[in-house]
Formats: C-alpha cells, sequence, structure tokens
C-alpha cells in the first residue's frame, strides 16, 4: 500500500533593520525597487558586509529549535543562474550552517511526535518576479533580505503533522521576535518535497518539490493533491520524477516548472569576500539570555494552573493574546476564571469586530478588576458579562460602567431579607403552594425578588434568605 513521506523546507525573512548584506533598508514596501542599493544590484565591484543582527537573530532559532550550533561563522556561494538573482549565485551556508540535528515536539491526535530538523542556515533572499503574458517584471525589494531556511527531514506521512507543525514553527518564530512571520507579505513560504512509498519498504520514492506556498491552507491542499497525483501515475504503471513544480490556487493544482537539479549541480564553494569568524561560548550565552519562556513551557504552566489543554493551547498561539493572559496573571487574577473570560468573551468579541489584542480597550487590570468584583459580590456574574461589553464598546472602566449604570450588587442582608419578605406578602397563593410540598414554586419566587430588585441582589445570599423566610411562614 502506497503512503506519502514530506519533508519541508521553510523560509523565513528575519526582521533586522536593513538587509543581510547591505545597508538598504530591510521593510514591506509596496512601491517596487525602493530599498535597493548598489551592493543588491550587484553592480562591478561590490562587496558583501554581514549583518551582525542577522547571525544574531538566526542562531536565536537554531537554539530554540535544540540545533547544534557551530564553531565559526561560515558563508559559501550557491551558483546557479535565474532572472531574480542579480549576482549569479547566492550567499548562503552549506559548509556550517547555523544549527543542525535539531528538533520541534508537536502534538497531533494526543499523541507527542518529534520532527526533526537536518539543519538551519542563514541566506540572502532573491528578488521577486511578476509574471505576465509575454513578459515578466523584477522587483529588488526582497533582494538581499536576510532568511532563514529551515529542512526538516522527511519524517511526515500526512497534511494535519505538517501544519500543527508549521503553526507550532510560527508560534516560537513570533515568541522570539525574530520575524513578523507575515504569509500575506510572504516573511513565512513553505517548500513541500513530497514522495510516495510502499508502506512495507524502507527505501523512499522520488521526489517532487512544490515551491514557495505562502499558505499553510494551501500546503494543506497541495500534500492533498500532490499525494493523490502521484498515487495515480504510480498505479497505472508510470514513473514518478525528480522535478520543481508549483501551486496554482486559483485551480487548485500542481504544474511543473522544471526538471529538480541535485545540489552538487550548485558547485558550492567558501564565500571569499567573507572572512570566517569564531563563535565563541559568550557569544552563545548572550544569545541563550534573551530566549523567552517557549510556548510549550507556557502550556505546561497554564495547565498546572488548573486551565483545560484546549484553551492553553488556544492562548499560546496568539503571542499578544499570551502577553495579556500573562500579565492578568501577574496581577492576582484567577487562572482560570481569567482564561475562560480570554477564550470565549475577549476572543469572541475580536473574531467578530475583525480586532487583534492591541486594538481592543479592555487591559489586564481592568480585567482583572471586573473578576474582583465578581468575587467580591459587588456585581453578579450576568452583570459582570454585561460589564464586560460595554467596556468594549463604551470604552470605559468597569467601574466607571458599573457606577453610572447603578450596577452595584445588593449584598446586605437586612436589605435583601426586606425584599424577600415584601415578595412573600405579596404572593400568599404560592406560599401555600410551597407549604403543600410542590418546592419548584421557588424559582417563581426568586424571579420576583430578582425583578423586585432590578436583578441587583446577590442570588446566592437572596436565594439562602428566602429559604429561611418562607420555611418561617
Amino acid at each position: 500500500m502506497l503512503k506519502p513521506v514530506i519533508g519541508l523546507e521553510i523560509h523565513c525573512e528575519l526582521n533586522t533593520k536593513s538587509k543581510m548584506f547591505s545597508g538598504s533598508k530591510n521593510e514591506y514596501e509596496k512601491m517596487p525597487n525602493e530599498n535597493i542599493s548598489e551592493i543588491d544590484l550587484a553592480l562591478p565591484g561590490i562587496l558583501p558586509l554581514p549583518n551582525i543582527e542577522g547571525v544574531r537573530k538566526a542562531i536565536k532559532l537554531a537554539l530554540a529549535l535544540n540545533c547544534e550550533i557551530p564553531d565559526e561563522v561560515m558563508f559559501d556561494r550557491k551558483n546557479y543562474y535565474y532572472a531574480d538573482l542579480p549576482k549569479g549565485y547566492q550567499i548562503t551556508q552549506m559548509t556550517k550552517p547555523f544549527g543542525k540535528n535539531g528538533y520541534l515536539d508537536i502534538e497531533v491526535d494526543g499523541k507527542v511526535k518529534r520532527v526533526t530538523i537536518h539543519q538551519l542556515h542563514l541566506e540572502e533572499d532573491s528578488a521577486s518576479m511578476d509574471h505576465f503574458s509575454n513578459y515578466s517584471l523584477i522587483n529588488y525589494n526582497r533582494a538581499g533580505v536576510p532568511l532563514v531556511e529551515i529542512v526538516t527531514d522527511p519524517v511526515f506521512y500526512n497534511e494535519k503533522e505538517v501544519v500543527e507543525f508549521l503553526e507550532s514553527l510560527r508560534t516560537i518564530i513570533k515568541y522570539l521576535d525574530v520575524s513578523d512571520a507575515s504569509s500575506d507579505k510572504g516573511e513565512l513560504r513553505v517548500d513541500v518535497n513530497i514522495s510516495m512509498k510502499e508502506e512495507s519498504e524502507e527505501k523512499l520514492g522520488v521526489r517532487a518539490e512544490i515551491k514557495n506556498i505562502n499558505s499553510f491552507n494551501s500546503v494543506k491542499e497541495t500534500i492533498l493533491y500532490e499525494e493523490q497525483r502521484q498515487r495515480e501515475v504510480l498505479e497505472s504503471g508510470g514513473k514518478v520524477i525528480q522535478e520543481t513544480r508549483r501551486w496554482v490556487d486559483d485551480e487548485k493544482v500542481t504544474v511543473s516548472m522544471r526538471e529538480k537539479v541535485d545540489a552538487i549541480d550548485y558547485k558550492y564553494y567558501v564565500e571569499p569576500n567573507i572572512p570566517v569568524v569564531p563563535i565563541t561560548k559568550e557569544f552563545i550565552s548572550d544569545i541563550e539570555k534573551t530566549i523567552p519562556e517557549l510556548p510549550n513551557k507556557k502550556k505546561e504552566r497554564f495547565i498546572s494552573l488548573g486551565v483545560n489543554e484546549k484553551d492553553a493551547k488556544t492562548i499560546i498561539r496568539n503571542v499578544d493574546l499570551c502577553k495579556f493572559y500573562d500579565e492578568v496573571l501577574t496581577l492576582g487574577g484567577d487562572a482560570k476564571d481569567a482564561s475562560n473570560w480570554i477564550t470565549t468573551r475577549l476572543l469572541g468579541y475580536m473574531s467578530a469586530n475583525f480586532l487583534e489584542v492591541g486594538d481592543v480597550y479592555l487591559t489586564p487590570e481592568m480585567l482583572v478588576n471586573l473578576m474582583d468584583m465578581v468575587k467580591n459580590g459587588k456585581i453578579s456574574s450576568q452583570q459582570a458579562k454585561e460589564v464586560f461589553v460595554k467596556v468594549l464598546d463604551q470604552k470605559n472602566s468597569p467601574e466607571e460602567i458599573v457606577k453610572s449604570e447603578n450596577m452595584e450588587q445588593i449584598s446586605d442582608t437586612d436589605e435583601i431579607r426586606s425584599i424577600v419578605n415584601k415578595v412573600l406578602d405579596e404572593n400568599t397563593t404560592q406560599v401555600e403552594t410551597y407549604k403543600s410540598g410542590k418546592t419548584n414554586i421557588l424559582g417563581y419566587l426568586m424571579g420576583q425578588v430578582l425583578k423586585m430588585s432590578g436583578g441587583k441582589v446577590n442570588p446566592g445570599v437572596a436565594n439562602k434568605i428566602l429559604n429561611e423566610e418562607i420555611n418561617k411562614r
């Protein structure tokens, strides 16, 4: 029986201020050919100058992915000609990449899977091209942008594992603040290598590489399509050829671009214009100190505080949401209550209004204050839900909302007892019904107590007093 075997090459643009080997600005620019210099255009006599911040960010990501770090900084030349490569070669890493033999643990269907990472290397990005019916245009803004390439081993067997890995990797990248990892801006692109093999055999089949997929949903669709295409070729007696293909999103198909070359055809050799520099233990130690608590550790901590696994996973997947939640915990908010408010009320509001965490008026301090008002009996849990929405819509603090709308809950026992007795006096028939054994009438009487108080009595206290007073009659 045939089954797919999948490996990934993930390209991630780093968010340094300047490009990898020139002083040109590294920022997304809609106007073509704005962020370029003579170095980016490979004019005669140019020399590259490595960006130390790009090196730091690449090593930081390699450490977070449990990679082995080399003893020196070394760059190589990868020689090939293509219209979007100004120099006719690319400065990359082959001999001593910044990360080797790493791994990332992911969870799929309740089971932990270890994804092994062959290597992580740093290189310069190519220019981008727009193709039309009979001509192409080149935009050099992207040429020279620092690009990390993460190459996994062929350890995936279905699209679900791949997407979970990509989601987990993107989350780590954002936690480390090495990239914004925006697929819309081409900052995170995926190449999928897929082959089919007989389940009983060890040898892998001939692979096809599908290049530059910009969304995780397209990655999923690509794998499903390519698996079926290769299966049909093999089952009909044909042979899969080693080639590079691309995903056509509008048609939901992959199409052939060119036959795939092997690494030897790139004629790699050490980049002669960049000296080799030792990597010291102190340099690595300084980078390690900047690595924050990573998503899996955060999830374990949140679960230990009583948060269910689903909510913990939801919170850690959004970096800004996780910062918000952590701040709530720091301020003394209850972990479980806060996760309920955030994963239901806050996320629901954000989704309905197409907002990010930073766009909403609510602050961690306000949420803690709101939870404290419920805990202290100042407002009911139902009132708290109303206050929550009003805070977001009216852009006022919970205290201001409660005060201006006279929502403070009545918890004084004497006042509640007075309201309860008045309700019992006005509902003698229902009192007699209760005394005859039909105790479910208490729900009606409780409703009358809430109505008479304008919904402001503390329900727990009121229910206790109602039982006491009706049993005296």
